[in-house]
């Protein structure tokens, strides 16, 4: 059941139409069409305090929100094809996302869809894959799909939209989907590599990037009674200046790594850069924009982050429980401010068949930022989440 709901959460973010994470398969012709995705929706309740509270609010007119909206994976919808020819593996994949909430509350509100994955490859498992189209980034994917919160909600709830945020922005920083032209090894005995080229990513001034950017991701994994995986990444994206900021290059790496051993999973990450930054210099912080997004500052920021994770998958029952603890902190380089971004997350999160997860969690988010003039801002959300996901 475990090495099942592993595949279908994986499979739901980053499917690749040449791997075995089989939804719904339909022979046609020399191609096999995996159709596959899921459905998910929870209720919120999110209590805001601090100084900044009108700023984290928004529309909300008390001091709490409650939401029915999806979680940290938006609902999704799958179409890949994969063919064996000439001595290549040739696959395609494109995914549909979109939220469960309707925004404003009505038929016409703001949610949208979202084409995020569109990309095609081939290969061979003798010299390995070719990937060119859009889909998640390398540096920071195995971050993201260690977090027990990819079943669930953790920070960010209360506004609606397509998603929450997770664990992103207090502990990781986002792997986002991007256009890229990469490549990934075959595994030997467990080692790996992946590097690519990717559309550059634009800073909060520079709007016409036109830099390409560089990720690349080794790994071990191996398998057993106790098994594993630890993986090191970098990433590098020159941003070009302007009238008010300086040309810079981000630049980052990151270590991580998880066990797995009698039901116990522990998960350690850990990254270091500068200009990575989420944080949104100069701006007073705001929870729905927390941080996390690669390049949403526009200066050479110092950053660094991590997390660690602990579960256990109950024997015979099969509910997961997890605690995690993370932190991101970002710091502007135009004086001494300092963004700081800490989240509590503890969830269960039930198999209630094969496919139908039920997912209860509490998350307790808090925001600081120094300010050059005035009091620090302080932000907190304190949420808990009820619902469920169902993979397809």
């Amino acid at each position: 059941m475990k090495t099942k709901l592993s595949l279908a959460v994986a499979a739901a973010l980053v499917a690749a139409a040449s791997s075995a994470n089989a939804g719904i398969m339909i022979p046609a012709g020399d191609w096999t069409v995996d159709i596959g995705g899921n459905v998910n929706a929870y209720y919120t309740h999110t209590s805001f305090s601090g100084n900044q509270e009108s700023n984290v609010k928004g529309a909300f007119s008390s001091e709490s929100a409650n939401t029915v909206q999806t979680g940290l994976l938006p609902s999704a919808f799958g179409i890949g094809g994969k063919t064996r020819q000439n001595d290549l593996d040739v696959a395609f994949q494109i995914t549909y996302f979109v939220g469960g909430d309707s925004g404003s509350g009505q038929a016409f509100g703001n949610n949208s869809i979202n084409i995020r994955q569109a990309f095609l490859s081939f290969g061979d498992k003798s010299w390995g894959t070719i990937k060119a189209g859009r889909d998640l980034g390398i540096f920071g994917s195995d971050a993201i799909l260690s977090d027990m919160t990819l079943l669930g909600v953790g920070s960010g709830a209360g506004a609606g939209g397509t998603t929450t945020l997770g664990r992103i922005g207090s502990g990781y920083q986002y792997a986002d989907w991007v256009g890229q032209i990469s490549y990934a090894s075959p595994n030997w005995n467990g080692f790996s590599f992946a590097a690519g080229i990717d559309e550059g990513l634009n800073n909060a001034v520079d709007s016409t990037n036109n830099n390409l950017g560089f990720q690349a991701k080794a790994s071990y994994e191996w398998a057993g009674d106790f098994g594993g995986k630890v993986w090191v990444g970098g990433i590098s994206n020159k941003h070009e200046g302007t009238a008010l900021v300086s040309s810079y290059t981000t630049r980052g790496w990151e270590v991580g790594g998880k066990v797995d051993v009698a039901g116990f999973g522990l998960v350690g990450y850990y990254y270091d850069g500068r200009g990575l930054s989420g944080a949104n210099f100069p701006a007073t912080p705001n929870l729905n924009l927390n941080g996390g997004i690669n390049f949403l500052g526009f200066e050479k920021t110092d950053d660094n982050g991590g997390y660690v994770q602990a579960t256990y998958t109950i024997p015979g029952v099969g509910t997961k429980i997890g605690a995690s603890w993370g932190e991101s902190t970002s710091e502007a380089k135009n004086g001494n401010l300092e963004f700081t971004n800490e989240a509590w997350i503890v969830g269960a999160y039930h198999p209630l068949t094969k496919h139908l997860n039920l997912v209860a969690e509490y998350t307790n988010n808090k925001i600081e930022q120094e300010l050059a003039v005035g009091p620090d801002a302080k932000l907190k959300a304190k949420t808990v989440s009820l619902g469920a996901i169902l993979f397809f």
